[in-house]
């Protein structure tokens, strides 16, 4: 990617995205450990960790309006600040209630500083490095919820620690952004088209039920599988290790996606996603006989999860290019963050009544639902030429 040029208070957002990334994928497996071993029910531990993406979710419509209000640069300040607030509660107290207020407040952060970082990302990025750039700036975040996870057991840190640990990231990552250059970053060209979000879901359909696929299996599943690991007897480092491996799944995929995408047409990579999806869930049916395939399908999850939203952002810079870009990633934010929340309520629910046989099949049934949108769109396409 030599001669990419880019403002540099876009570095510092995704350097910045990045620590917030590793926090949370420190903090929420080991948060998940914490209610197991009060005795809270895997339904209660999904439903806390849905609460974060019902935040994001709802306040995504709002998002364009508060950016061009205050600007992108400053809410995202304002969301970090929000993140590390909410980190540090956890560490004084254990009510139950308590975190879930911590939860909602951590999703308000989150919808600022997410939806402003992949908006900045699509709009200053150029078309010839947008899958490449795209890719490898996943595949960072990919490395950093590999990493996080793994923290208890290389550091030997017990869950406070490790919530201290997460806290000192996005210390640092609401510090980085306190540079002048950052609120200096626009996400809209001047005078462009505006679409509102209801515009962009019917714009792309497809892409936001892909990337709320993508959010079910790379985020919306870590927390439950993590407890469901701890259930079956594994200590905090091997159970949190199961979100690592979500994580480097993550990490291994993503920048090849991004090369891909400049080079294969992003339908076919949808397909082959959701296939690959398809025979890791029916794996995990297994799970309860062969507790080594939590790991593999875990990876497998993380990596081809984190695929499907990184298509989706590159496609979303591609479509939505003459309009503003915040409306386009906020529509797909807003899936992925819809199946961030879906995953952990319906997998806990479902983990607590069926076990991992049941978990298999609703997860079968969620990526055979991609692979049937994707040949219904090829087949109106070969209709219609």
């Amino acid at each position: 990617m030599s001669g990419l040029k880019l403002p540099p208070g876009l570095w510092r957002v995704m350097i910045g995205t990045t620590m917030v990334v590793l926090s949370y994928s420190l903090l929420n497996p080991v948060l998940a450990v914490r209610l197991q071993t009060a005795g809270v029910s895997a339904t209660a531990i999904g439903g806390f960790a849905m609460l974060a993406f019902v935040s994001v979710a709802l306040l995504v419509p709002v998002v364009p309006r508060v950016f061009a209000r205050i600007g992108v640069g400053r809410a995202y300040r304002i969301g970090l600040a929000m993140e590390l607030l909410s980190c540090l509660g956890y560490l004084f107290t254990d009510d139950y209630a308590a975190w879930c207020g911590l939860a909602l407040m951590s999703g308000i952060g989150a919808a600022a500083a997410w939806n402003a970082t992949e908006a900045l990302i699509a709009h200053n990025v150029p078309a010839s490095h947008r899958g490449r750039l795209t890719g490898l700036y996943q595949t960072v975040l990919g490395c950093a919820m590999a990493v996080g996870p793994m923290l208890p057991g290389l550091l030997g840190l017990d869950p406070r620690q490790a919530n201290g640990v997460a806290a000192g990231g996005l210390a640092l990552g609401l510090g980085l952004s306190l540079a002048p250059a950052v609120t200096q970053l626009k996400a809209a060209h001047e005078g462009a088209q505006t679409m509102g979000l209801a515009a962009a879901w019917r714009h792309r359909p497809l892409l936001v039920w892909a990337a709320l696929v993508g959010g079910v299996f790379e985020v919306g599943l870590g927390s439950v599988t993590t407890a469901y690991g701890s259930q079956l007897g594994m200590s905090l480092a091997l159970a949190t290790s199961i979100a690592g491996a979500l994580g480097m799944g993550s990490f291994l995929l993503q920048y090849p996606t991004g090369w891909l995408a400049d080079h294969v047409a992003t339908h076919r990579l949808f397909t082959g996603a959701a296939i690959i999806l398809v025979l890791a869930s029916l794996a995990f049916g297994q799970a309860h006989q062969w507790p080594q395939l939590i790991w593999l399908c875990a990876a497998a999850w993380g990596a081809v999860g984190g695929a499907l939203y990184t298509l989706t952002m590159i496609r979303v810079a591609h479509d939505f290019a003459n309009t503003s870009a915040v409306a386009g990633t906020s529509a797909m934010i807003a899936g992925y963050t819809a199946g961030g929340a879906l995953g952990p309520l319906v997998s806990g629910a479902v983990i607590d009544h069926f076990g991992a046989v049941g978990q298999s099949w609703w997860l079968t049934a969620l990526a055979s639902s991609l692979i049937l949108m994707q040949w219904r769109r090829t087949q109106a396409l070969g209709a219609s030429t």
